[in-house]
């Protein structure tokens, strides 16, 4: 990484996985909107981060640990880290999450980046982890394999690309996610996609510079010989 790039926090590449926008609203923009869904995923982490680390025969849990990667550009802590034996130890990432286990890798790629942190920082390989969801209350396992590992890395530089060029992206095609999102309000997505004023800018610049769609001059340059 470079040392001008900014660090990443882990959340915030589920932001991302969820909407590019939503990411570019909270991180670039720095806008913010609670709800009871939000407050409610706020309260289950302070209370799991405020636990006290704790050793049950060969497995010790560690809550609130705070890892770093310097190659991806990535912060944050875990919510719970299990370690089990020594020399060399088991390392095994989990994440409480709100809600309940999704088909999409949102939460996924957030617990895989986690685990890349920590194979950085501790130089060991994570094989797997898990995602502990408040309505079922249950642990969804997860594996690190070489897919979500791809997707996470794909993710991460997403994030890291919205990040430097501070531009928001538009809103999601999938209107479910909008309805779901505490952003609506401010991010207005419904409005945006109704707004045509960037085409009918960019037909308006192509007519003025004598361009055609694709980029290529016409009317005021040279022809061929």
């Amino acid at each position: 990484m470079d040392d001008s790039d900014q660090l990443i926090f882990l959340s915030a590449l589920q932001h991302y996985a969820y909407c590019p926008r939503q990411f570019a609203l909270i991180h670039v923009e720095q806008v913010w909107a609670e709800n009871y869904f939000t407050a409610h995923g706020n309260l289950l982490h302070e209370r799991v981060d405020s636990c006290e680390p704790e050793q049950r025969g060969n497995v010790r849990y560690e809550r609130g640990v705070a890892v770093k990667s310097q190659v991806l550009g990535l912060t944050g802590k875990l919510d719970l880290l299990e370690i089990e034996g020594k020399s060399p130890a088991k390392y095994f990432p989990v994440e409480y999450k709100r809600g309940k286990p999704k088909t999409e890798d949102w939460d996924k790629i957030q617990l895989c980046a986690q685990a890349l942190c920590l194979e950085e920082m501790r130089e060991v390989h994570i094989d797997e982890g898990a995602l502990w969801y408040w309505k079922v209350r249950k642990r969804e396992p997860v594996l690190f394999d070489e897919a979500l590992r791809n997707v996470t890395l794909a993710a991460i530089e997403g994030a890291h690309k919205v990040m430097v060029l501070g531009n928001t992206p538009p809103p999601t095609d999938q209107k479910k996610r909008c309805k779901a999102c505490s952003l609506t309000d401010l991010c207005e997505p419904e409005t945006f996609r109704r707004d045509h004023s960037s085409a009918y800018i960019k037909d308006l610049f192509t007519e003025l510079t004598g361009s055609d769609s694709n980029g290529n001059g016409y009317g005021h340059g040279k022809t061929n010989d």
